[in-house]
């Protein structure tokens, strides 16, 4: 499957939810949110199929259940999966987007943040093609600052965290390479002015699951 070039220049988010630069591979597995929700959390994830292997298209795949469970022997535990998440981000800073941001894509699963479970209702999910145990590219930081700086023009973040933080003990992504510093650094430098202010929060902190 053929990639889109790296992401250089500002990105939108339209009224259906889309993003038009991105690759856009519509998964099915999503449904409508509830009547009133508000999008205003951001949730970073990190993936690879195989574990640490990159650049192939079994993560789209899964993504669109149309994977090959006997392409590869780590893929038949994935076999009763139905997952999806409304972005990710290769290693090489391509883009592709398999959920609408107005719909609830399955990314979070059994979590919570603060008060509130079930973080697939409230939250818009971001893959980034890599491990726990390797950096990730400089190109994917500039795609996923470019991305969260257009989500946060047309939904109301107030939180940006990790799937670890609202599923601590259960996930461990994007884990410790992770440069959560270096995302904010160049997220807020590409906010003009006073506005950097505004940003989302940032929460890293360990929340407890919902039992």
């Amino acid at each position: 499957m053929a990639l889109n070039k790296p992401v250089n220049g500002p990105l939108q988010i339209d009224a259906d939810g889309w993003c038009p630069q991105a690759q856009q591979l519509r998964s099915p597995n999503c449904d409508a949110r509830g009547a009133g929700s508000v999008i205003d959390v951001l949730v970073i994830h990190n993936i690879s199929l195989p574990p640490q292997q990159y650049g192939g298209p079994y993560i789209a795949q899964l993504f669109t259940n149309t994977l090959d469970f006997d392409a590869d022997p780590y893929f038949d535990q994935l076999r009763a999966l139905r997952v999806s998440s409304h972005f990710v981000i290769r290693r090489d800073g391509s883009l592709q987007q398999f959920v609408s941001t107005l719909q609830r894509a399955w990314h979070a699963g059994l979590s919570q943040l603060g008060d509130r479970s079930r973080c697939n209702d409230f939250s818009i999910g971001i893959e980034l093609e890599g491990c726990d145990v390797e950096p990730f590219s400089d190109r994917q930081y500039a795609c996923l600052c470019q991305l969260s700086h257009a989500l946060h023009q047309v939904h109301p973040l107030y939180a940006v965290t990790g799937h670890q933080h609202i599923a601590p003990g259960r996930k461990t992504d994007p884990g410790p390479c992770f440069d959560w510093s270096r995302y904010h650094a160049q997220w807020s430098a590409g906010v003009p002015g006073d506005a950097a202010t505004a940003l989302p929060l940032f929460v890293t902190v360990e929340q407890k699951t919902q039992p």
